[in-house]
This record gives C-alpha cells, sequence and structure tokens, in this order.
C-alpha cells in the first residue's frame, strides 16, 4: 500500500455505525473511548454544494449528524479547522494535533479536503502521528486513496488538479445502496470502477475499511465488494 506511516486509519462510508467497526475503532486505539481526546475536521463540508456551509457543518461539531463519529462518548473533542491553519503559526496547531488519540474526519467534498490537508500541512504531519487514528467517513476516507473518479468530482482547485492523497493504494465508492435508495447503485459503483486505475473497493454505510501497519480489513455488518485487484 502507499506510506500511511503510523497513522492507524478507519475508513468509513457512513461512520461508527455498528459494532464491528466501533470494535475495530477500539482495538486502534488501544483503551476506552471515554480515556481518548478527539479531534474533529469538518473542512470537507464547506466545499460540497449540497452539505455546507451551515447547518450541516453544526451537525457534525456537535455530534448532532447522522453519522457516529463526535457523539461516540470521547473524554474531550476539539475542532481542527485546516482552512485557517495555513494563517497561524505551526505551534499552535501541531502539538495540539500530536495530543490527540484520534482525527474525525467529516465526509464533504474530498477534493476541497484533499487542497486545505496540502495547503495546512497536515498531510506532511500525518506519517509522523504515532498511534494516532484517522476516522474518516466518505470524503474524510477517499481524500486519502490515490484517485476518486469525475463522479465525486464537484470542487476543483484553482490549478485543476483531480489527485488526492494516495497514503494508501485502494479507492473507494462509499454509500453503496440497494437500487431505488439513497447512495450508490451497485450499477454505478461498477461503471465509477471503469474509470480507476488501481483496486476499488465498493461499501455500504454499514462497512469500514482498517488500514494498520499496512494490513488492511474490511470490516462489514453490510455489503461491499473489490473491484479491479
Amino acid at each position: 500500500m502507499g506510506q500511511s506511516g503510523n497513522v492507524k486509519l478507519l475508513l468509513t462510508s457512513g461512520g461508527v455505525t455498528n459494532p464491528s467497526i466501533r470494535g475495530s475503532l477500539e482495538a486502534m486505539l488501544g483503551k476506552p473511548i471515554d480515556e481518548c481526546d478527539a479531534l474533529c475536521i469538518p473542512t470537507a463540508q464547506y466545499g460540497h454544494p449540497w452539505v455546507g456551509p451551515g447547518e450541516r457543518a453544526w451537525q457534525f461539531i456537535s455530534g448532532n449528524s447522522e453519522n457516529p463519529m463526535v457523539d461516540l462518548g470521547w473524554r474531550s473533542v476539539g475542532v481542527l479547522e485546516l482552512a485557517a491553519l495555513p494563517s497561524i503559526d505551526a505551534e499552535q496547531w501541531v502539538p495540539v494535533v500530536r495530543d490527540a488519540d484520534v482525527l474525525l474526519v467529516a465526509g464533504g467534498d474530498v477534493l476541497y479536503l484533499a487542497h486545505w490537508m496540502r495547503e495546512s500541512g497536515l498531510v506532511d504531519l500525518l506519517p509522523t502521528l504515532v498511534d494516532t487514528v484517522w476516522v474518516g467517513f466518505s470524503a474524510g476516507s477517499m481524500v486519502l486513496t490515490p484517485e476518486v473518479g469525475e463522479e465525486f468530482i464537484q470542487w476543483r482547485p484553482a490549478s485543476g488538479r483531480t489527485d488526492t492523497l494516495g497514503l494508501v493504494d485502494f479507492s473507494i465508492c462509499p454509500h453503496l445502496a440497494l437500487d431505488g435508495q439513497s447512495g450508490n447503485s451497485l450499477a454505478e459503483a461498477e461503471e465509477w470502477a471503469t474509470g480507476i486505475s488501481c483496486p476499488a473497493y465498493v461499501i455500504d454505510d454499514q462497512t469500514a475499511i482498517a488500514v494498520v501497519d499496512d494490513v488492511v480489513e474490511v470490516v462489514s455488518e453490510g455489503r461491499w465488494m473489490l473491484m479491479g485487484s
């Protein structure tokens, strides 16, 4: 896989939605959730035309969203807004990130999130975060892959670049849903996968991909498949 360093990754479609995913998270943390300090990252929400800014960002930060992450019972939760970081000294925010046990990364626009991870310097910091757990949902998971496909691009940076961060060597299509339900149908996922040049996981909201020490494990109480392997 790619260069994830020591960061442990829990890449979800819809958050920590079932006991299996929660159990994987607790195993990564190595201690109870109520003894862990979290930082939530809402940045991706601001760039997506259907999500933010506004109420949805508040719902995520306050733990009132439909994506269980912030509301799991952490000892403390802080907010890390990546778009603000380039305007402040690294000494103000880097120690806060290093002290966190877990980073909770919201969904939204994946290229917007990738842009601000680069601009803020967080992407360069990630390989140095020993024992930190990255929990992403939707775009917060997809941002670590090499490519997301045109279907998931709404916002584009001025540079025009469409690559994501490539910390893992597979892509993710989230929100697999039965035909007629909200999300991505199997037919849509199969069409998406034809444009992806690396192995591609298609996962529903009851599924996560755990990556620890370069070992990839699918954790699921729902539906998933691997395409293009």
